[in-house]
């Protein structure tokens, strides 16, 4: 079975394998936001391998998208790395600077993995620490169905909260590159960088 996404802070000063997000502030607390009105906002991520756009299930997610959404509207992802592609598994960023220090992002959100989402091919979900409540920043995209990241009767999953309905194939392309150790990173991550440099939304039609 694939690891899962862990996010790379504290719990082991290096990436962790799973999708976990990192925590890098003691403040940290479950972020209280009131769900987004709009059932499917989009937003696209821009980075240096091309642009990907991504469809949010408010109705399935909602405290997941008004928190992701939130650190958009904050500039957040600026500037920040892809710093992990696993052919045929997941591509994760947005919690790392682009010279490989944690970006702080204390406010986490309440595990919405029961949603009915699965992590299926082309779907985003939210990395996390060991905590199943420690989601806060970093995403990822699935390159291939991972059912493995699904919640079940004993443990919980990983939540899914978008999908991406453009640029798949630079999702791929990213999961494609030759990675290795960089920085904080002790594996997996990309060798040559690839920098998020923005991600805004999409204006309603």
């Amino acid at each position: 079975m694939k690891q899962l996404l862990l996010t790379f802070g504290l719990l082991a000063a290096a990436c962790v394998a799973p999708v976990f997000a990192t925590d890098t502030s003691p403040e940290s607390k479950t972020a209280a936001k009131p769900p987004v009105t709009a059932a499917s906002p989009q937003v696209q991520v821009v980075t240096s391998m091309g642009n990907f756009t991504i469809e949010l299930n408010a109705e399935r997610a909602p405290l997941t998208v008004a928190n992701f959404l939130a650190y958009v509207d904050q500039g957040h992802y600026t500037s920040t790395l892809i710093h992990r592609a696993v052919a045929n598994f997941v591509i994760q960023g947005g919690g790392l600077n682009v010279d490989y220090t944690p970006k702080p992002a204390p406010a986490k959100v309440v595990n919405e993995s029961g949603n009915g989402l699965s992590n299926v091919r082309g779907t985003v979900g939210l990395a996390r620490t060991q905590d199943p409540h420690g989601g806060n920043a970093q995403f990822y995209v699935n390159i291939n169905d991972n059912a493995a990241l699904d919640p079940n009767q004993t443990r919980w999953g990983y939540a899914v909260f978008g999908r991406v309905t453009s640029g798949m194939e630079v999702v791929d392309r990213i999961g494609n590159v030759a990675t290795g150790a960089h920085g904080l990173i002790k594996e997996e991550a990309p060798l040559k960088p690839i920098i998020i440099q923005r991600i805004e939304r999409v204006p309603s039609s």
